[in-house]
């Protein structure tokens, strides 16, 4: 849109999504940002399917680098991309679970993330 061509970034940019898969839109995105005027451009997505052309993708993408939970095992993928970074999330996942088996405020999580 001509709104977009219209603002300017200024130093890094984040982008943040539920999702990567084939990151088609994640590097368009950090392409439009850099345009924008961004220093550098980072990724952050709860869960990194990184199917087909993906991996191809971001190693040629501007993206310094993009982070996903372990919600998928990322081991063979991070080996061929190492602008993969994954973030361990099965604490806050085992204490939801735990609070919600025992009838606790899962509220309670956003303000005491255990790490």
């Amino acid at each position: 849109s001509k709104q977009w061509y219209q603002r300017r970034v200024r130093g890094t940019a984040i982008i943040v999504d539920d999702m990567a898969d084939t990151c088609g839109t994640v590097v368009k995105a950090a392409e439009k940002l850099k345009e924008a005027g961004a220093k550098c451009v980072y990724a952050v997505m709860t869960h990194g399917v990184f199917s087909g052309p993906a991996l191809n993708r971001l190693m040629e993408s501007c993206i310094e680098a993009i982070v996903v939970s372990n919600t998928i095992p990322q081991h063979e993928k991070i080996a061929r991309c190492p602008k993969i970074q994954v973030i361990d999330i099965s604490s806050i996942l085992g204490e939801a679970i735990r609070r919600t088996h025992n009838g606790e405020s899962i509220s309670y999580l956003l303000k005491n993330i255990p790490l």
